[in-house]
């Protein structure tokens, strides 16, 4: 059975490394174009990339999916199945090209959190478990008929970074059971069943990441390690952004209003929001490295 892997970061790697270390046929890999980054703005290839030419693999890197050219090229490669992990939307005549179809590898147990931040969104909403789910690609979004899924466990001190490679081990064993099941032919494929109080993981715009501190302090906890260690929550202080990566909480009524922020200068730095306060442990100040609180305070006089 030859493959065609969609992908494009990290995440996707972990997949595209256990097909190939099970010695299935790649026929081409296909990732996006290289980008600009950094103050050299020099030419940056994605982590999928790199493992394909690593590998010897064939690259594709297409601007847009529906380019005649791409479109040619994809169907030289005569893929029976096509395996999508981490990538863009793709077009029907892209995903309706290969004999056994397109399956997709999605970071939930869908169908919650269909959407591009499933990792972040689990965590930010308090969920004590996530998972990874196998599906059919179709029109609609992560909508299609589901093959397999699995349950992974979140912790109660889970960063999305934390959740983010938890998922990607389980996403790649997963994988390669709904790939040799499709191979084989054994497998039954479930609908997915909508309903009104379905959970959404949409994508996470800059405004989100900002901290209400009139929200209780369980909440404000998600947020943080839900958007750990990207995009970050924020706050503000001495009017500079100050991104916060790992923080704990309590809940006790402050007796200073949410927002403002209490400290000793030398050990600790605590934020108060509405039934408690948020004291931060690793953060970053505008126009500073990344550093842990002691020694933020040790260079900032508040």
């Amino acid at each position: 059975m030859k493959i065609v892997f969609m992908g494009t970061p990290d995440f996707a790697v972990a997949s595209l490394n256990a097909l190939y270390e099970n010695g299935y046929d790649i026929a081409g890999v296909v990732t996006a174009a290289d980008k600009p980054a950094g103050r050299g703005q020099k030419l940056q290839e994605s982590a999928v990339k790199k493992y394909a030419v690593e590998k010897g693999l064939k690259v594709l890197q297409p601007l847009k999916l529906k380019d005649p050219e791409f479109i040619e090229e994809l169907r030289s490669l005569n893929a029976d199945l096509q395996v999508v992990v981490a990538f863009r939307m793709l077009p029907e005549i892209v995903w309706d090209m290969p004999a056994k179809g397109t399956i997709n590898l999605h970071a939930s147990l869908l169908p919650n959190y269909r959407g591009a931040a499933p990792i972040n969104h689990a965590i930010i909403n308090g969920e004590t478990e996530s998972g990874v789910t196998t599906f059919f690609l179709k029109h609609e979004i992560d909508t299609g008929d589901v093959i397999f899924s699995e349950k992974v466990a979140i912790a109660d001190d889970d960063t999305a970074g934390d959740l983010h490679d938890h998922l990607m081990e389980a996403g790649a064993g997963l994988l390669l059971k709904t790939v040799k099941a499709i191979n084989e032919g054994s497998f039954q494929e479930q609908p997915q069943t909508a309903s009104e109080d379905l959970k959404h993981a949409p994508k996470i715009f800059k405004e989100f990441c900002k901290i209400d501190w009139t929200q209780p302090v369980k909440t404000i906890y998600n947020l943080i390690r839900g958007l750990s260690p990207y995009p970050t929550a924020f706050t503000e202080l001495n009017e500079k952004t100050i991104k916060i990566f790992k923080a704990e909480y309590e809940e006790i009524q402050p007796d200073v209003a949410p927002g403002s922020y209490v400290t000793d200068g030398k050990t600790f730095l605590k934020f108060a929001a509405a039934n408690g306060f948020i004291t931060l442990i690793d953060l970053q100040y505008e126009g500073k490295k990344r550093m842990m609180v002691n020694d933020f305070l040790r260079g900032m006089r508040l």
